[in-house]
């Protein structure tokens, strides 16, 4: 009997548990703010484009900032948080470090605008905020507008521990990136779609060097890159260069958000071995082929991709509140 009822109670919380994701997306709707907030979307937007007008790195800051929240624990922007006291936070993790400022302080200036209406204030969550500046950066830089679904609470916890293998690395093959992606519900579509987020901004030299200096015992250069590009790289990026210099993601539209990174890849001009793979694998290279020749159908899987994104791990009722302060606890 008390066999029968724990193999009862490990039913019941797998089913609990595999109903979790599923419930609290389900209470993401577009209006959600339409009676506390109504304004939010503009505000936010006026926030977002003020930050835009500074400095262009707004753009593929934001964007990434969204994708290490949701990657890790959800999108509950638990990856704002600063460490505080004995808790190291998840902005803290190695792989968080190369996240620019330029995103989280787009969230807090954002934040500090819906505030400042006193009908708004301590209403809207930083977790929603991010994802409408996300929408926004998006917009902004010539990729498509989307309508974004609301109402994820803030999460209460942070922890650099909570971040390790959970983000894609530069070196990652297709299924490596597939398994990862799909452990959030995303297909192999998405991850290409969500991919192409590298039309706009930059990486660093060390991310990449391997592939231009120490590949393999065969090739010093990865034979899957461009020659000229490979020429190119290895003069932005010496030897002994600071592993820090910046450098344009897309070589030929870095300010854009378009389907030229596709383009890209077929010429082997992707940046990553990660990029690259997309073409190079016979399994995802017909996507890259069709997004190439095809701008819309890449923004139409790209929205799809972003708002099943927006939806993974999103937090609801007791898991979450609305943060006075993205980057603390209250």
């Amino acid at each position: 009997m008390a066999h029968f009822i724990t193999v009862l109670l490990v039913l019941s919380l797998s089913l609990t548990f595999s109903l979790l994701p599923e419930t609290a997306s389900a209470q993401l709707r577009q209006n959600y703010y339409a009676k506390t907030c109504p304004n939010v979307e503009s505000i936010v937007r006026n926030a977002v484009t003020q930050k835009f007008r500074q400095t262009f790195v707004t753009v593929p800051a934001t964007i990434r900032l969204f994708f290490h929240d949701c990657f890790v624990q959800g999108c509950d922007a638990s990856v704002i948080i600063q460490s505080a006291g004995s808790n190291k936070a998840e902005k803290d993790h190695p792989d968080n470090l190369s996240l620019a400022g330029d995103g989280f302080d787009t969230v807090i200036k954002a934040k500090q605008a819906v505030d400042a209406v006193p009908s708004c204030r301590n209403k809207v969550s930083c977790a929603d905020i991010l994802a409408m500046a996300t929408r926004d950066v998006i917009a902004l830089s010539g990729g498509p507008s989307y309508a974004v679904e609301l109402g994820r609470l803030d999460g209460l916890s942070s922890t650099a521990a909570s971040v390790n293998g959970k983000l894609p690395h530069p070196n990652f093959n297709l299924n490596q990136l597939n398994s990862m992606f799909a452990a959030h519900g995303l297909t192999q579509t998405d991850m290409i779609a969500l991919s192409g987020a590298h039309s706009v901004g930059f990486s660093h030299c060390g991310k990449f060097s391997n592939r231009i200096y120490n590949f393999s015992r065969q090739s010093a250069v990865d034979p899957t890159l461009n020659r000229a590009y490979a020429t190119q790289l290895q003069q932005m990026c010496p030897k002994n260069v600071d592993p820090r210099i910046a450098i344009n993601m897309d070589p030929n539209t870095p300010r854009a958000f378009d389907n030229v990174y596709y383009k890209n890849l077929q010429q082997g001009k992707g940046l990553f071995t990660s990029d690259q793979v997309l073409f190079t694998d016979k399994r995802s290279s017909p996507v890259v082929n069709a997004w190439a020749a095809n701008s819309n159908t890449f923004n139409s899987a790209f929205i799809t991709a972003i708002t099943k994104l927006g939806r993974v791990g999103v937090k609801t009722g007791r898991n979450g509140n609305i943060r006075r302060n993205c980057d603390a606890f209250n």
